[in-house]
């Protein structure tokens, strides 16, 4: 088979990188902002008082609100500009950050983080969609986005630490302070290095459709996060299935709307929805694993939430370079078989995880911990570029978008599936290691939580409560032993559909600009696609 030879595209200069700088700036507080709030969280409740339920929305509604509107953000940024609705989510932020730092009451801390996850929402898929215009040369767009993934997977490690840091010296407003002079940087510097970009053949935004995206994201996330803190229920059961009623009418909304919100022509590329759903499942594997992580270093080997922090921080440094060097590699190399190697490193990496005790030496934890963290970055700065690069440019913002909530959902799914059968486990295992006469609510405190088991233990006279909890720890981590072999299970399996599925697109997919007409790496109607061989079978 053979393909229309393409002229390569110009390279970016020191302008296009300096404008690549200023974007990581978005990516990296809002991927900080889903995890600075964990360590203020007691600081907050002693001063605002809030009810358990308020406490849940504080801790969630970002997130919600961030994953629920990706899709219209990414949409909307097609229509009126990506850098015009860049520049808008960063006042946003940075003003609801403002507000969020000096909220009076739990309400309006509820509320400001909802604007933070709106801003979010207009940040993510616009910063990767802008990269997507800066970067024409294939080999250039690859690095930049190797890049911008490392800041995103970074900032969910530094902004712990941060956190800490703030804490230790400041209220507990401060962690959202951090936003505000970044902001200002990016309303600076945004307009005079980044070029406005949009599709000019758009249409109406299609309100409807936007709608339905929201009522599909929203109660499958909401349903998935539930489950994983409190099982099944009949609310978030029902909150599933009314979001996945919502999806069904969304696409077919979008199959026969005149003006869509999302084409659906970007599914017909092979590499495209492989790659959607390579990092819904990378994602899967480092949210549902870190969990255990974070409490295996602070109730397992007893480390203050800095301390674990710090500790947390140094596989995230170690593995820095690695997205970058999957780039480089992925272009002399067929991208399938790196992206393979990666999900293989992953799961070596957590199958070395399985074999953890609670007294196992601190450098086996990191160690491994950093091997399994340097597969799944591979996996996903690679899926993300190929994604992006297959994207015409006009539809830069909604294939981001795709991307930015199969990654939301990803980690949801993997919470709710990972942390249920560690959590099975850790029930199982404690069972039969309660001591006699504990009374029923003591008993059911310690059987759900590692740190409600801590907490009765403490109470506990003598050699009992060491006992409790020397067995309560020992749950935790055949509960994580078991989660982390299932992580390794399903990275397997990506390997095998990266080999399959990605097998021929070399290179980035697709060299040069495109129309995106190219179906399973095939043009159509005269599309330039370069770097593809052969035929293989989609999804």
């Amino acid at each position: 088979m053979s393909f229309t030879p393409y002229t390569s595209a110009p390279p970016a200069g020191r302008r296009e990188w300096t404008a690549l700088a200023v974007l990581l700036l978005p990516c990296l507080l809002v991927s900080m902002d889903v995890s600075v709030l964990y360590f203020a969280v007691p600081f907050l409740t002693a001063e605002l008082k809030p009810s358990s339920v308020q406490q849940l929305w504080i801790l969630d509604v970002y997130g919600f609100v961030l994953a629920g509107l990706l899709i219209t953000m990414g949409a909307l940024g097609d229509r009126i500009g990506r850098r015009r609705l860049l520049l808008s989510g960063a006042l946003l932020f940075g003003l609801a950050s403002g507000a969020a730092a000096y909220a009076q009451s739990a309400g309006m801390l509820i509320a400001a983080r909802a604007l933070l996850g709106i801003g979010g929402a207009t940040l993510m898929p616009s910063t990767l969609a802008l990269i997507r215009n800066l970067f024409h040369d294939a080999k250039q767009r690859g690095k930049a986005v190797a890049i911008w993934s490392t800041a995103v997977t970074g900032g969910i490690a530094i902004g712990p630490v941060l956190s800490g840091v703030l804490l230790e010296h400041f209220w507990w407003g401060s962690v959202f302070l951090l936003n505000a002079p970044a902001m200002v940087l990016l309303l600076v510097c945004g307009p005079l290095l980044l070029p406005e970009s949009k599709n000019p053949a758009a249409g109406r935004f299609d309100l409807p459709g936007s709608l339905l995206s929201l009522l599909a994201l929203l109660p499958v996330v909401y349903g998935v996060k539930e489950i994983a803190r409190d099982g099944l229920a009949a609310a978030p059961v029902l909150a599933l299935v009314a979001g996945l009623a919502a999806a069904a009418a969304f696409v077919h909304r979008q199959r026969t709307a005149r003006h869509p919100m999302l084409d659906l022509e970007l599914f017909r590329h092979r590499g495209y929805r492989v790659s959607v759903l390579l990092n819904l499942l990378a994602m899967f594997a480092i949210v549902g694993c870190a969990v255990f992580f974070t409490q295996y270093l602070q109730t397992v080997r007893g480390m203050s939430p800095m301390e674990a922090a710090l500790w947390n921080l140094l596989p995230t440094l170690a593995v820095g370079g690695m997205a970058p060097a999957a780039a480089a590699l992925a272009q002399r190399t067929d991208r399938a078989h790196v992206i393979a190697l990666g999900c293989l490193i992953a799961a070596g990496g957590f199958v070395w995880l399985s074999w953890l005790e609670p007294g196992s030496a601190l450098w086996f934890v990191l160690t491994a911990s950093a091997v399994y963290a340097s597969g799944l970055v591979v996996v996903m700065s690679l899926g993300n570029e190929l994604a992006i690069g297959l994207a015409p440019p006009e539809r830069a913002g909604s294939a981001s978008a795709v991307l930015e909530s199969g990654t939301e959902l990803g980690g949801a799914l993997g919470m709710a599936v990972l942390g249920s059968i560690g959590s099975a486990v850790y029930r199982g295992d404690l069972g039969g290691a309660l001591p006699a006469g504990l009374p029923a609510a003591a008993a059911d405190a310690a059987r759900e939580t590692l740190a409600g088991a801590a907490a009765v233990a403490g109470a506990l006279p003598g050699r009992a409560g060491e006992t409790l909890l020397t067995a309560a720890r020992a749950a935790f981590t055949h509960g994580l032993q078991a989660a982390v072999l299932v992580a390794a299970g399903v990275m397997v399996c990506a390997a095998v559909l990266a080999l399959t599925l990605l097998r021929g697109l070399r290179g980035t997919g697709v060299e040069g600009e495109s129309d995106g007409g190219a179906v399973d790496g095939v043009p159509q109607g005269g599309a330039v696609v370069a770097g593809v061989e052969g035929g293989v079978p989609g999804v």
